[in-house]
């Protein structure tokens, strides 16, 4: 069983890095959007709060950011292919593994 799984993360395996970047950190994730016959990229800013599922093809990251006061998450897996690139706008320092305290903060 173990073998049929490690040939399907195999074959999905994504061949460039997204980029290094750890949790509390602002980053920029580069997403194409398809409406119909059309495509484009849409850019998600916000501060990574979660990092989860190491190595294996089901690993995801969680951003975070305030929108008209509003918290808005989004959680993208690291083989999508929708993901272009993700660019790091500033890096935090963070003593957590996951920021999930910073749903209960308001402000800055």
């Amino acid at each position: 069983m173990s073998n049929v799984i490690n040939e399907i993360e195999a074959r999905h395996k994504r061949e460039e890095a997204l980029g290094a970047f750890q949790v509390g950190d602002t980053v920029d994730v580069h997403v194409q959007i398809r409406e119909g016959e059309k495509e484009r990229t849409q850019i998600f800013t916000g501060t990574v709060i979660k990092i989860q599922g190491g190595n294996s093809i089901r690993a995801t990251f969680t951003v975070r950011r305030i929108v008209a006061g509003e918290g808005v998450e989004r959680t993208f897996p690291f083989r999508s292919p929708i993901i272009l690139t993700v660019e790091v706008r500033r890096k935090g320092k963070a003593r957590r593994s996951k920021l999930l305290y910073l749903r209960d903060r308001i402000g800055k």
